[in-house]
C-alpha cells in the first residue's frame, strides 16, 4: 500500500477534536464556574476511582522501558542499520528535555520540597514524623525525586520509541495509532479505530498543555507581583497569556528545524546557569548530604511509593501530587512521543532511552536536589520562612522568596521569568506543531503542518488556560490547572494502557531484535506491494 502524497485537512480528526475543544472554551467564556466544576469532578472520578491504574500503568512503563535498554532490543536503530542522525545528541536533549518539561521543573523545584516540608496541605499527615524535621526534609527531597526522574521520563520514552520503531523500521504511518498495530492489527483497514486514537491524544495534549500554560501564568504572575509590584490577576494574566502564546505561536509557525532548536538550546543554557549558580552560592555540602540520604530513603520506599493509590500516604500527598503528576505525565505522553520521534531518526534504542529516559531523569535528580535541597536548608536554619509565604500567597509562591535570597536576585528573578515564558513556549511549541501535523492526512516525521492549523490550536490552548487560572484558583491557587491536568490524563488513560502493552508484546513477548526488524520490514514491503 503506498501513502499519497497529498496534504489536506484530515476532517475526521480535526473537526471533532477542535468541536470539544471549542466547546470547553465557549462554556468556559459564558461559564467559567461550570468549566472547573466539571474539571474538578474529572479529578476526582480519576485520580481517586482510577489511582491503582495510573500507579500499575507507572511501572508497567517502567519496567518496559528498562527491558529495551538493558536488552538486545536496544541495538534497533530508528531508519535502519544505515540511518545518520539528523540533530547531534546535544541539541536532540536540548530539545527533548525543555520540549518535555515545560514550565514544570522550575515551579515546583522549590514549592514542592518545601510544601512537604511543611505539611502544608496535610501532605505528610500519614506519616510519623513532624513538619520541618530532619525526617521531613529527607522525605521532602526523597519524594521529589520520585515524582520527577525515572518513572515520568519512562511514560514520554514508551511511547516516542513506539512510533519510531512502527514509522522508521516498519514503515507504518507517522501517528500515534501505528503504535497500537501489535495488538489491533493494521489500524489502516480501522479509520474509526485510527480517528478515534487521533482524537483522544489531541484533546488530552490541548488539556494538558492548557494546564502547563496556565501553572506558567500563575507563577509568572506571582513573581512580577513580588519584585516588581505589579498585581496578578486576571489583566496581568491575560497580557501574559497572549505575550506567551504569541512567541510559541511565531515559533511553532517557522518549523522545527529553526523555532524549536532555537528556543530549546536558549533554554537549556539557561538551565545549566541556574544550576552552576547555586552550586557557587548554594549549600553545597548540606544539599549532597541530604540528596544521598534521600536517594537511599526513596529507594528503601520506592515499592511502596509505586504501588500507594493513597492508602498509605494519604489523598494529599498522594492524589494530589503523584497522580497528579502522573495525570499531566500521561497527558502528555502520546504527542510528546511523536515529537521525541521526529527528533530521534538515525538514534538506536538504547542512545533513544539514553537522550529521553536516563539524561531528563539525572537532570530531574540533580536540578531538585540543588534547587529544593538549597530551599530546604535555608528553610531549617531560619534564612527564610518559604512554607509562610507558600502558605500566604499559594503552592507556586515560593520560588520567588527563594530567589530574592540569593545574590544578583535583581537580575536571577527576570532570568526565571525569561526561563519560565521559553520553557513553556518550546513546550508549546512542539506540541501545537504535533497536533497540526496528526490533523492533517499523509503527513511524514520530516514534514511540517500547515500554519493556519499551528495558529488555531495554539489560540484555543490559549484561551483555556487563561480560562482556568482565572477562575479556578481554589485552597493551592492553582486547584483549576490541576483538575484540568487530570482531565487529560484520564482522556488518554487507557490509550496509553493498549500502547504499553503494544510495547511489550513487540519487544518482551515477541523480543523484536535486528533480525526480527530485518524480517519485520521485508514482511511489511511484501504486504505494501500485495496491496
Amino acid at each position: 500500500m503506498s501513502i499519497p502524497n497529498k496534504k489536506s485537512l484530515n476532517r475526521s480528526v480535526f473537526i471533532p477534536a477542535f468541536a470539544i475543544i471549542l466547546l470547553a472554551v465557549t462554556i468556559g467564556l459564558a461559564n467559567n464556574e461550570l468549566l472547573v466544576s466539571v474539571a474538578r469532578q474529572l479529578f476526582y472520578l480519576s485520580l481517586s476511582d482510577f489511582g491503582w491504574l495510573y500507579q500499575l500503568l507507572a511501572v508497567a512503563a517502567l519496567g518496559v522501558t528498562a527491558y529495551i535498554f538493558f536488552s538486545k532490543a536496544g541495538n534497533i536503530r530508528l531508519g535502519g542499520e544505515n540511518a545518520k542522525p539528523t540533530f547531534s545528541m546535544a541539541t536532540t536533549f536540548a530539545m527533548a528535555l525543555t520540549g518535555g518539561i515545560a514550565t514544570g521543573v522550575v515551579t515546583y523545584s522549590v514549592n514542592e520540597p518545601i510544601i512537604y516540608l511543611g505539611n502544608i496541605y496535610g501532605e505528610i499527615g500519614n506519616q510519623a514524623f513532624e513538619p520541618s524535621s530532619a525526617e521531613a526534609a529527607v522525605f521532602a527531597l526523597a519524594r521529589s525525586f520520585h515524582n520527577w526522574s525515572f518513572i515520568p521520563y519512562a511514560m514520554y520514552s514508551i511511547v516516542g520509541l513506539m512510533i519510531g520503531y512502527m514509522h522508521f523500521n516498519r514503515q507504518q504511518r507517522f501517528s500515534i495509532s501505528s503504535t497500537l498495530i501489535p495488538i489491533l492489527g493494521n489500524t489502516e483497514r480501522k479509520p474509526l479505530v485510527r480517528a478515534a486514537v487521533d482524537i483522544i491524544s489531541i484533546l488530552a495534549i490541548a488539556l494538558g498543555l492548557a494546564s502547563s500554560l496556565g501553572a506558567g501564568l500563575a507563577l509568572i504572575g506571582s513573581g512580577l507581583e513580588v519584585e516588581y509590584g505589579i498585581a496578578s490577576n486576571p489583566t496581568t494574566w491575560l497580557i501574559l497569556t497572549l505575550v506567551i502564546s504569541a512567541i510559541f505561536i511565531t515559533s511553532a509557525v517557522s518549523g522545527l528545524k529553526r523555532g524549536i532548536r532555537f528556543l530549546s538550546s536558549v533554554n537549556a543554557y539557561i538551565f545549566y546557569a541556574f544550576v552552576a549558580i547555586l552550586l557557587i552560592i548554594g549549600p553545597l555540602n548540606y544539599i549532597l548530604s541530604l540528596s544521598v540520604t534521600s536517594l537511599g530513603y526513596w529507594l528503601d520506599n520506592f515499592f511502596l511509593w509505586s504501588f500507594d493509590t493513597k492508602e498509605s500516604g494519604g489523598e494529599a500527598l498522594v492524589t494530589w501530587w503523584t497522580m497528579y503528576d502522573w495525570s499531566i505525565w500521561i497527558a502528555y505522553a502520546p504527542l510528546m512521543g511523536l515529537f521525541l520521534a521526529r527528533i530521534s531518526y538515525g538514534r538506536t534504542l538504547r542512545e533513544f532511552l539514553v537522550i529521553n529516559w536516563i539524561l531528563p531523569s539525572a537532570f530531574g535528580i540533580v536540578w531538585f536536589a540543588i534547587w529544593g535541597g538549597s530551599a530546604i536548608k535555608w528553610q531549617m536554619d531560619g534564612t527564610l520562612d518559604l512554607i509562610g509565604v507558600v502558605t500566604e500567597s499559594g503552592a507556586v509562591s515560593g520560588l520567588w522568596g527563594f530567589l530574592q535570597h540569593l545574590p544578583l536576585s535583581a537580575l536571577l528573578i527576570p532570568l526565571a521569568i525569561l526561563t519560565l515564558i521559553i520553557s513553556f513556549s518550546t513546550a508549546a511549541d512542539s506540541m501545537s506543531s504535533t497536533i497540526a501535523t496528526i490533523c492533517t492526512k499523509n503527513m511524514t516525521a520530516d514534514e511540517e503542518a500547515p500554519r493556519k492549523q499551528k495558529i488555531l490550536w495554539g489560540l484555543s490552548i490559549g484561551i483555556i488556560a487563561y480560562i482556568m487560572v482565572a477562575f479556578g484558583g481554589g485552597a493551592q491557587g492553582v486547584d483549576g490547572i490541576k483538575f484540568l491536568a487530570a482531565a487529560g490524563g484520564f482522556t488518554v488513560l487507557f490509550l496509553f494502557a493498549l500502547i504499553v502493552a503494544s510495547v511489550a508484546k513487540t519487544f518482551i513477548m515477541r523480543g523484536a531484535t535486528n533480525e526480527q526488524y530485518q524480517s519485520d520490514a521485508l514482511g511489511q514491503l511484501a504486504e505494501n506491494a500485495h496491496e
